[in-house]
């Protein structure tokens, strides 16, 4: 469920990738206060619920004022009886490019407990963390929760249906690349109401929970928020789904119809 929830969380930050492509907007999509619940469905089972913050941050990095974006994930129900899981996860970044200085996590997982923390070097192309230092590719590369907030805040205007595009995040021990397509326009019904969405598709690789031809999809609001709506895939047993449950201090009005 752990290796689910984490490849959900790469996927609502999938729009990264075209970052070197596309610019950021004149100013964030998301602001100090926002608030959004998702939970994590197995079947008709909710699995796992997570709550990721926007909250102003005290720290400065390179004298530069920075927020905090913090998610917290915990399993639920009879999952929560058999595995617990407590994760927390901390990303700092600027206020201006939204790049990360700094990311820590603090994961708790049945018996199971790590801490790990990385401090970013973007003009460096190298993130320095307790398990080592590694190379990165460019000069914009995220931590999960990072991506997250930056990918929301691209230009996306220009963006046709059949493009793809890579994004590079570091997770534990290593530089991550995800392959997106972009594949259009569609309608999600949420508990929020029918929401207009853009629709994408990362490319996933199959393993002991994904089967080979998987397909992994992710719905994201077509409006001022661009907050991620759906993420849906198939598993060798069944399907997961993540679904927005909540959102609070939000920027804009919601795309609905």
């Amino acid at each position: 469920m752990k290796q689910i929830f984490l490849t959900f969380l790469a996927v609502s930050l999938t729009l990264t990738g075209i970052a070197q492509q596309l610019p950021l907007k004149k100013e964030p999509v998301f602001q100090e206060g926002e608030e959004l619940q998702y939970r994590l469905r197995y079947g008709f089972i909710t699995a796992a619920e997570a709550t990721i913050k926007v909250t102003n941050s005290d720290l400065k990095f390179d004298n530069k004022p920075t927020y905090r974006l913090s998610v917290d994930a915990h399993t639920s129900g009879t999952f929560d009886v058999f595995y617990k899981i407590r994760d927390r996860y901390d990303s700092y970044i600027d206020k201006t490019d939204l790049l990360p200085y700094f990311y820590q996590e603090n994961i708790r997982e049945s018996s199971y407990k790590r801490q790990d923390k990385a401090r970013f070097n973007q003009d460096g192309k190298k993130v320095v963390s307790n398990r080592g230092t590694f190379s990165t590719p460019t000069t914009q590369t995220f931590d999960l929760v990072s991506a997250y907030y930056f990918a929301r805040s691209l230009d996306i205007s220009k963006m046709k249906i059949g493009d793809t595009f890579k994004l590079n995040y570091f997770l534990q021990d290593e530089i991550s690349a995800l392959e997106v397509a972009y594949v259009g326009k569609e309608t999600i019904k949420s508990k929020l109401g029918n929401i207009r969405c853009l629709k994408f598709s990362p490319s996933i690789k199959p393993g002991r929970i994904f089967k080979k031809d998987s397909r992994l999809y992710l719905w994201v609001t077509d409006d001022g928020n661009r907050v991620p709506v759906k993420a849906q895939v198939e598993i060798l047993v069944g399907a997961v789904t993540m679904e927005l449950k909540s959102a609070a201090g939000l920027k804009y009005a919601l795309a609905k119809e």
